[in-house]
């Protein structure tokens, strides 16, 4: 009985400890550190300032950092081996692992990695977390169009090596030359006056092959990306609101049995409430 007692304890402190940590002023100063970490971050790339308050900026890093690790640590009192079934756990706990591998020696790299705490807002911001799930909802669809995309720009890279490599080997000499001028064009930077033009000196008629791939690789391929994206979000919001709908619905059935039960206990008071009326009607005066 004490140690079913002391469990109950446990879990109800554990609940109490989750429910503090996920409390809106708790998240709202999470994310106030995140900013300032950012800010401080951005600081530290400054020679002159790192001169005059460098210290006090890396202490300032240090205990934010502090602070991330001791947040993460009460998640994962409180919510147990169930923290790491969440992604957005997992994501939070390898940004604060990353921050606290020694950035020295051959690890050196891993300092401009600290940036990566600002990330943290996407798992703290509703509506950027909305943003990502979407864009991951999106990949399958992303990926078939990103072979579409490769498909036509093998296609375009052999066709331009063939036509113009011979007069242009910068550009296109060979078919990897050839997809990194395409993609430039692809971009529309510079792609007239810098390549367009020079190869239409000597081939008039290069235009043919130009426009067309602009208007399928940037135009239409590309609108692809962003139409299946918008279609992921959609679907999203859409799942959401059937979600909620859901929960409204179940929480008026459940109203709704609970002023039935009442009523039928209403009824049966009534109907007590008769029978000895009448009984007491019945009894001689």
């Amino acid at each position: 009985m004490q140690q079913a007692g002391r469990g109950r304890n446990a879990i109800s402190l554990r609940q109490t400890l989750g429910a503090w940590v996920e409390s809106n002023w708790i998240q709202n100063f999470i994310i106030g550190l995140i900013i300032i970490n950012a800010i401080i971050l951005g600081m530290e790339t400054s020679p002159t300032v790192m001169a005059h308050i460098g210290p006090q900026l890396l202490a300032l890093d240090s205990l934010i950092l502090g602070v991330f690790v001791v947040e993460i640590g009460l998640k994962l009192i409180a919510q147990g081996p169930g923290f790491f079934r969440r992604g957005w756990n997992i994501f939070d706990f390898a940004v604060v692992g990353i921050a606290l591998v020694p950035a020295s020696g051959p690890l050196a790299i891993l300092r401009a990695l600290r940036i990566l705490r600002v990330l943290r807002l996407l798992s703290m911001l509703p509506r950027l977390r909305f943003v990502v799930e979407a864009l991951l909802h999106s990949l399958p669809g992303l990926g078939s169009i990103a072979l579409l995309m490769v498909v036509v720009y093998y296609v375009a890279a052999v066709m331009a090596t063939g036509l113009f490599g011979a007069s242009h080997p910068e550009w296109f000499g060979s078919i990897s030359h050839s997809m990194y001028t395409l993609f430039q064009i692809m971009t529309l930077e510079s792609w007239s006056m810098g390549i367009v033009r020079p190869v239409m000196e000597d081939y008039p008629y290069a235009w043919l092959f130009f426009i067309p791939f602009i208007l399928i690789a940037t135009f239409t391929v590309l609108n692809l990306f962003i139409a299946i994206i918008v279609d992921a979000m959609q679907s999203m919001h859409e799942q959401v609101a059937k979600q909620e709908e859901a929960i409204i619905t179940e929480a008026v059935q459940s109203e709704g049995a609970h002023l039935e039960q009442e009523l039928r206990a209403v009824r049966e008071e009534l109907r007590a409430m008769r029978t000895l009326l009448t009984q007491e009607r019945g009894l001689p005066g």
